[in-house]
């Protein structure tokens, strides 16, 4: 029974990290545009961010977001530090600054992390500095405090401080070590008062909150057990409730107590789509979406005032989109959510205000190796 179990963990996790043969994008090609069908009511525009995690040298696809959600692929800029060429089974390769300033991005090939001032429609590298540890694979914002997960080795995460001309900084004494060795983690990201670090661990089904003085230095963790088997990626809420995707085939919300200890609200919710493993809140915190690479779906979850969590549709089919899924984005104002497909394309919907998702276009042409997505 203890074998199946593993195998079974090992191949739930396999569906997350799926790498698709896809052609290469080429500096000078701009990905291709299929209209959506729906008619979109105007927005402000704004842009989204994937991160090509190149071997042979990073980069971050950029891509202009019109008022009605349509992508136009404008250009890379890159970041001078190495991908990994495959998948990082990981979300959070790309951060942006609570004001939008700066974009951070990991470079698990060379054990590094770059930063991009955002000027105008592109980017400008500021900084690249080593990661802290070992490939990192997720990086996570909140102020001017920046910290690094990283998955190599015993794993970590590592703290810096954001310059005012886009330097990093490390911070004295701020490298943690997770609740253990080959946990296998997979996303950090800052509570929104920026109290609590949390890092998923997909091997070991547990949650690390490492607590952050106002100094940036966080401390050791507080890990608590998931409600759900292999969790994965995870978004806060507008009331701080903690709304996380389970690989195994599930999404749970939590609440954080005061001492580090969550406190489920709702647990292991089915999907009854397989291997949900990257997740989005809106901004106003009412809905929280699941990207199922093996259900090659999106499930939409209603997000109750008490963080109590209940699926938009009963067969978890909030949109149908291709099996593979990557990553999930929400633009700034969460009018649109992106999703990173399997085949290293980028699908748009409008969201309504039922959760309900329409679609508004798809962008192809990303190499095989992309991961990471953002949205302004």
């Amino acid at each position: 029974m203890k074998k199946f179990g593993a195998l079974a963990a090992l191949a739930i996790v396999a569906a997350c990290a799926q790498d698709n043969n896809v052609t290469g994008l080429a500096a000078d090609r701009a990905p291709s545009m299929k209209a959506g069908a729906a008619a979109i009511a105007p927005d402000a525009p704004g842009a989204v961010y994937a991160l090509t995690n190149q071997a042979s040298g990073n980069a971050v696809a950029i891509y202009a977001r019109a008022a009605d959600g349509s992508l136009t692929w404008t250009g890379s800029a890159a970041t001078g530090g190495l991908g990994a060429g495959r998948s990082l089974g990981s979300q959070g390769a790309l951060a942006l600054s609570d004001n939008d300033h700066w974009l951070l991005a990991v470079n698990a090939g060379s054990n590094d992390v770059s930063t991009f001032r955002i000027d105008g429609s592109g980017l400008a590298l500021t900084s690249r500095v080593g990661s802290g540890g070992i490939q990192p694979i997720s990086v996570t914002v909140h102020g001017n405090v920046v910290y690094v997960l990283n998955a190599g080795g015993a794993g970590n995460v590592s703290g810096f401080r954001l310059t005012n001309d886009g330097m990093l900084e490390p911070i004295t004494g701020s490298t943690q070590s997770l609740s253990g060795s080959a946990v296998g983690p997979a996303q950090v990201s800052f509570s929104p008062s920026g109290q609590w670090l949390v890092v998923t661990e997909k091997a070991t089904s547990r949650l690390d909150l490492f607590p952050v003085g106002t100094d940036g230095v966080a401390s050791s963790a507080v890990s608590s057990a998931s409600a759900g088997g292999t969790p994965f990626g995870f978004a806060f809420g507008h009331r701080d409730e903690l709304f996380v995707s389970e690989a195994a085939g599930s999404a749970s919300s939590y609440v954080i107590g005061g001492s580090g200890a969550l406190r489920i609200v709702s647990g292991a919710v089915p999907t009854h789509q397989g291997a949900p493993c990257w997740a989005a809140v809106t901004k106003n915190g009412k809905f929280g979406y699941t990207a199922n690479a093996q259900g090659g779906s999106i499930s939409g979850f209603a997000i109750d005032n008490d963080g109590a969590i209940s699926l938009i549709d009963a067969d978890g089919r909030t949109a149908v989109v291709g099996a593979g899924n990557i990553d999930l984005a929400l633009s700034g104002n969460s009018r649109y959510l992106y999703q990173l497909n399997g085949n290293r394309s980028i699908s748009g919907f409008r969201v309504g205000a039922d959760g309900q998702l329409t679609a508004v276009g798809t962008v192809a042409g990303l190499p095989a190796s992309t991961v990471g997505l953002v949205a302004q």
